[in-house]
């Protein structure tokens, strides 16, 4: 008849459990054999220090043996690695502890669905289960209460429905009524009862007489063994002889194998959603970390936003001095000690360059200081002879009178145009220029027109502007000029039209008596030197950055350490190791991404602000920069909160559980 019964669902053989303590080797259990069957009831009694304790973490899976073996349905234990035994703990265990082991930052639904979560359970699936176990558990419009305003009966409720949520094949209740009084604990005792009636392998750890009669088997333990392990047949106002009214829902609703995409969305809102409340919890610490991670992306994101602002303008006022131009000077190059002796650029070569129709505009320059007197005005001004494309070249703005014209030219009239700094020396008091009589070095001049130069250093420099022929055969008696601009079409590359113009000058003159710049190459350096200053002021802006990354490192380092009992509570409910990582993880990257949020708010506010400011130079931010900063950011969430993360996913859950 025996070889017909069942076998036993919890089965220890031979165990024993020793720590080391110091050069000390403690056993706590010492070969202890031990068989509970499926449905039962049973009290594990004993004093203080009987071992009782360490008996129920290894029927829970939350330790292991150092000898023996323990099997679970005839799996041994031992072969599991802890994400398994985290399974089993998940799957068919629920704990009921004396302290309850509830997390006070969660309300009363979130900390019963805890194991459910574990488990992949659907919300809408685990959020109806939790309600159906707090309305038989007659806690009624409790699910959004947050756990700490519970008295310590209801907090014993809350902890037997999370025990529930998942099936809860076998109940370890760990003296479930020490912290209580009278009355709540002999409620907590018939609920734990009722389980049982309904098909719940039971088993209570207490030290309690009275509470172990309430049990249909009793195991009484001393010095790490058992010194009985008797049937309790003796008449008790405890027992139930008849079926519980009380109806709970056990049935598994494990379901890792089945998960859609919307059952994984919902578990990332869950983390997320937990890792705010957790640093919700600590506001202020939290913020001075999040000062750090700020700091970093206000200067990676304002200093990337400064280097492109000031690259633009600089840009800007390139384009404002002629665009596409190529200037030809003499000489084989720039800083060439000869070239001041080498008068290679003449009248013909104008005529050459100006014929070609790729080329929009082309005027000579020759240029000296000279003294300028009008009545009792004598200063020194730049006198430069030009051609009447010298406008367009220079993108200068005419303000008054006309420019030079063509038969200026030709005819080698006495016409000046004025710089307005130079009008506002000569004429002081604001009269009109045009027509007046100014002397130049010892030439007469009538003014026909007031510009303004389009040159970086224009408003701070006198200039005047007469015909290059007048200037080179009435002024300075030369017949060579300083340099020929000439100005291409946006369609048409420099470096192409230095080459033709390099073989067509070559050609005329007989050998390469002269070189060229053009606006390309000095964008081009720019761009490389804006790029460079970019990069080295954005390395400057991540060490910022990684030092806030220190400090996410460091505050998650004191929340493990601070939350070790918490850690125990999901690991006895069935957190795996990954999910008590991501756990942490969560926290650093959620920490990182709203100090990056943050800063690139303020560094928006910044930009706009100095826009205010500082009309003509703007910050100009680019999605790209954000999105790299907030990269950053993120990925040093993940770099600082890898290590803590794995720190608490290695704890053991027997001792997290008893840290204070």
């Amino acid at each position: 008849m025996n070889s017909l019964s069942p076998p036993p669902l919890l089965c220890l053989t031979a165990v024993s459990r020793r720590f080391k303590t110091g050069d000390a080797l403690i056993s706590v259990l010492d070969n202890i054999s031990l068989s509970i069957k499926a449905g039962e009831m049973v009290a594990i009694v004993g004093p203080s220090g009987s071992g009782k304790s360490t008996l129920m973490n290894i029927l829970g899976c939350l330790d292991t043996p150092s000898s023996g073996h323990y099997q679970v349905d005839g799996q041994d234990v031992e072969q599991l690695n802890s994400d398994q035994r985290a399974g089993l703990r998940r799957e068919r265990f629920g704990f009921i502890f004396q302290r309850y082991h509830l997390i006070p930052s969660l309300s009363v639904r979130e900390n019963i669905e805890i194991p459910a979560r574990y488990a992949h359970q659907s919300r809408q699936l685990r959020l109806d289960h939790a309600r159906r176990l707090l309305d038989r558990l007659g806690m009624q419009g409790y699910e959004d209460r947050n756990v700490r305003r519970l008295s310590g009966g209801q907090q014993q409720r809350v902890s037997i429905a999370r025990a529930l949520i998942n099936g809860g094949e076998v109940i370890l209740a760990d003296e479930p009524t020490g912290a209580l009084d009278s009355r709540s604990g002999s409620e907590v005792m018939q609920l734990l009862q009722s389980l049982h009636q309904q098909g719940h392998t039971v088993i209570i750890i207490t030290h309690d007489a009275k509470v172990a009669d309430y049990a249909e088997r009793i195991i009484h333990l001393a010095d790490g063994k058992i010194v009985s392990d008797l049937p309790n047949d003796g008449d008790s106002d405890n027992k139930i002889t008849e079926k519980s009214p009380q109806q709970f829902v056990t049935t598994s609703h494990y379901c890792a194998n089945n998960r859609g995409w919307r059952t994984r969305w919902h578990e990332y809102q869950d983390a997320f959603g937990s890792a705010g409340r957790s640093l919700a919890a600590h506001r202020l610490r939290s913020c001075l970390t999040l000062l750090g991670i700020v700091i970093g992306i206000v200067s990676v994101v304002s200093l990337n936003a400064a280097g492109a602002g000031a690259r633009q303008y600089v840009l800007d006022t390139l384009s404002s001095l002629g665009g596409n131009v190529v200037t030809l000077y003499p000489g084989k190059g720039y800083g060439d000690d000869q070239a001041a002796s080498i008068h290679s650029l003449r009248d013909r070569d104008l005529s050459v360059l100006a014929q070609q129709r790729w080329i929009t505009a082309a005027t000579p320059n020759v240029s000296t200081n000279l003294r300028i007197r009008r009545q009792r005005t004598d200063i020194n001004a730049t006198v430069n002879g030009v051609s009447a494309e010298f406008m367009a070249i220079g993108n200068m703005n005419l303000l008054q009178g006309r420019s030079l014209l063509p038969r200026d030219i030709t005819q080698q009239s006495s016409v000046v145009v004025v710089g307005e700094s130079l009008k506002d020396k000569l004429f002081p008091r604001g009269s009109n220029p045009l027509g007046e009589i100014i002397l130049v070095g010892t030439l007469p001049a009538k003014i026909v027109g007031v510009a303004r130069s389009g040159s970086l250093s224009g408003g701070n420099t006198l200039n005047l502007w007469l015909p290059w022929s007048t200037a080179t055969s009435r002024l300075l008696g030369q017949d060579w000029f300083d340099s020929i601009a000439v100005s291409l079409p946006e369609s048409v590359s420099a470096e192409t039209a230095k080459s033709t113009i390099n073989r067509m000058l070559t050609r005329l003159h007989g050998r390469q008596d002269f070189y060229m710049l053009d606006s390309a190459a000095f964008v081009n350096s720019v761009e490389k030197t804006s790029f460079a200053l970019s990069l080295f002021l954005s390395l400057i802006a991540l060490i910022s950055l990684l030092v806030g990354g220190i400090g996410v490192m460091n505050i998650m380092l004191v929340s493990v350490s601070e939350r070790t009992r918490e850690t125990g509570i999901r690991m006895a409910v069935g957190a795996r190791r990954w999910d008590i990582q991501r756990q942490f993880l969560t926290e650093a990257v959620l920490l990182c991404l709203s100090g990056a949020l943050v800063g690139v708010t303020l560094s928006l506010v910044l930009g706009i602000s100095l826009s205010w400011l500082i009309h003509p130079w703007q910050l100009i931010f680019s999605l790209p920069a954000i999105l790299t900063a907030v990269g950053c950011a993120v990925l040093v969430g993940v770099i600082s909160g890898w290590l803590p993360a794995w720190q608490a996913a290695k704890l053991d859950p027997a001792e997290a559980l008893t840290r204070e």
